[in-house]
This record gives structure tokens, sequence and C-alpha cells, in this order.
């Protein structure tokens, strides 16, 4: 497993990634030539080379800047960067991610943040989370198919459970951590339950929502995307922002695959659900979105809706437009899934180049995160 990850950084990446820091900080106390010197001698000594502290910030600012399928980057400026790349053993690899938790929770206070820990060299394998997110809820089948939790997370809630976890078996239970150190075995670590702050739903307008029971936690930490900076692979870098309404209230509460909830709250607003022409489900959906951005507004915890962030995205496109730089962008990720056509993102066109530094992600940190076992394991 140890070299599977490797890949020597390409010269020319490098050298792009360097000229690009300098340019967007030319006041640097090593200059531009003796940089670059010193980064190929590192690649022909030692087949790597390593970030300082101020190209390593600068790189997961601008990875995120690049995110084509991210609609909020109009903040990319104001990223944490957490430098983790000491952290080697298990514990400490957890200990890292639980502060990332604690540090981007911020009682409610969301605060973008990426935590990056080692990357690969040729001699020793980089760190690893089987996670896709840091928080996410388990998915259960019953004897005769009755789903329970989120259908998104049976496969990985089976590859925990062949771990060792002990399933409650609940709508919301908190899957584990899975860390995997350099050259050791996966590890299970359970969240403490402080750490994850959980707001629960009700809407302002039905009071029988709330007795649904549901909930969901505050912080997206995404943990299986690779971080590429100037050829330098970080495939342990756990970031955050704060929830847009409708990745909650459009998809994992309600796509068939997930929470497949559009029927139950249907019948609790008493929609005539006999024909796809009462729009029944259209209903539900935005009740739906209501109560997901009511109950985090009323927990005081940090979300955004759809249209506000449509207009911030136009924001970041001009701003970067004045800078002379590219905006990529995926279009079906940045149109919201609700109410599309009434926000300012749907009518136009975007850029789809692949700009670097950036994140990646890999079959193999897919296939971990859907409960497969990855090669070599």
């Amino acid at each position: 497993m140890q070299h599977d990850q490797w890949r020597m950084p390409d010269r020319s990446e490098a050298e792009e990634f360097i000229r690009l820091f300098h340019a967007e900080h030319p006041n640097q106390p090593v200059p531009l030539s003796m940089r670059l010197r010193q980064v190929r001698e590192h690649l022909d000594t030692y087949g790597t080379y390593r970030h300082t502290r101020a190209e390593l910030d600068f790189g997961a600012r601008v990875a995120w800047r690049n995110a084509s399928r991210c609609i909020g980057r109009l903040y990319w400026k104001s990223l944490r960067v957490i430098d983790r790349r000491a952290a080697v053993t298990a514990d400490e690899i957890y200990a890292g991610l639980c502060d990332h938790l604690r540090l981007a929770t911020n009682h409610g206070r969301v605060r973008p943040m990426i935590s990056v820990f080692a990357p690969a060299t040729p001699d020793r394998a980089a760190p690893l989370v089987w996670n896709s997110q840091l928080v996410r809820y388990a998915g259960y089948r019953d004897r005769d198919g009755t789903a329970i939790g989120d259908q998104g997370q049976t496969g990985f809630t089976d590859t925990v459970r062949r771990l060792g976890w002990q399933a409650p078996g609940g709508w919301f239970d908190i899957l584990p951590l899975v860390v995997q150190a350099p050259g050791d075995k996966p590890q299970l670590y359970d969240l403490p339950r402080e750490l994850v702050l959980e707001v629960p739903l009700s809407h302002p307008d039905f009071p029988g929502f709330a007795r649904l029971g549901l909930r969901w936690y505050a912080v997206p930490v995404i943990s299986h995307m690779r971080l590429s900076i100037g050829g330098v692979d970080y495939p342990l870098a756990p970031f955050n922002g704060w929830y847009m309404g409708t990745e909650i209230g459009a998809r994992n509460l309600v796509d068939p695959d997930r929470y497949n909830l559009l029927p139950v709250v249907a019948r609790l607003l008493g929609l005539d659900t006999s024909s796809e022409s009462t729009l029944w489900r259209d209903r539900a959906l935005v009740e739906t979105n209501i109560a997901v951005l009511h109950s985090f507004e009323a927990a005081g915890v940090k979300i955004t809706d759809h249209h506000t962030e449509s207009r911030r995205f136009l924001t970041h496109l001009a701003r970067e437009e004045e800078e002379g730089r590219i905006v990529p962008a995926d279009w079906s990720w940045i149109v919201p899934p609700v109410s599309g056509g009434i926000t300012p993102v749907f009518h136009r066109y975007y850029d789809e180049a692949e700009l670097r530094p950036a994140f990646h992600l890999d079959a193999e940190a897919r296939a971990r995160a859907a409960g497969g076992c990855p090669a070599g394991h």
C-alpha cells in the first residue's frame, strides 16, 4: 500500500504553482528565482518537495477558488488552513479531525476550514480517512427490506460493522471514523457526541413536522477528496464551508436513495398524491426546505439559502473577472436543485476549464466511502 498513492510531482506543475504564488504574493522573503531553484533541487534529490506554510495556505485557498462544483466560493480568501502534516499515528490523526470539527462548528457560527495532513512520499503513504464526510448518518435495511437511516450510507455502514462497530440501528446514528495511518491497518474511532452539533427540524407553520423527529448535523466536512497543490498530493485534507439549505432539504432528506421523505412530508401536509399533476412533490419539497432554513436559523447555526448564494456567486464571478481570472463552473452543480430557473445563475454559460491547484475524487476514495474494499486492504 505504501507506494500505491505515490505520484512524483510533475516539475512543470510544481513550477507553475510557485510562479502563481509569487505572482499573487510578490513581496516574498525568498525571491522567485531562488525558490524555483530550491524546488528543482528537492525534486532531483528526493523526488518531491515541501510546501512552505504560506504556499500551503495559498494552495488550499486557490483549490477552493477553482472548485467548479461549488457555488459558495465568494469567501475563498477567508478559508482557515490548519497544517496537520506532523500528525503520523492514528491517534494523532483522529485528534486533528476532532479539532477540525470543533473549530469549524464554532458553536454554530460555522467557519470555512481545511486541515491538511501529510502528503504521500516515495517511502511513506499518506494518512487516510475512509469516510466521505467526518459526520454521516448510518443506513440499514431490515430483514423485510425496510429502509432505516441514510440509504446512501448502507455500504459504508456494513463496512464499519464488519470492522467491529456496534450499530444502534436508528434513523440518525452517527457513523464512526475509519482512520488509516501510514503502513497501519484501519482503525475505528467514535466521534465524541459533544463535537457533533445537530439541529432538530421543525416547521414555522406545521407543528406536526417536529413530531417526525428529523434532524441534521451542522457542518458538512468533506473528507475523501485529494488536494493537489503544485503536483504534491494530500489525500487527507478535510474541508468545509457552511450548508446551503437545499443540500439538506432538496437532496439529503428527499432523494430516493437517501432518506426519501417527500411522501412522508406530503402525508403530513395532507397533499393529494394521487397524480403527479397536483405537484405534491414540489409543494412538499418547498416546505421541507422552509423547515430546514427555519430550524437552522432558530438554532443559531449558520446556513444560507439558494437565492442569496446565487447572487453571491455572481459577485464572485465579477470580482474574479476584474482580476483577469477564469472562474470554472459546472452548470449542473451551480444551479440550485430548487427553483433553479428563478435564480440568477440559471440564465448564463460558464467556463469549464480545469485549473490547478484543485480537489479530486479518486476511484479508491470513492470505493472506500461507498463501503467497497480498496486494493491492498
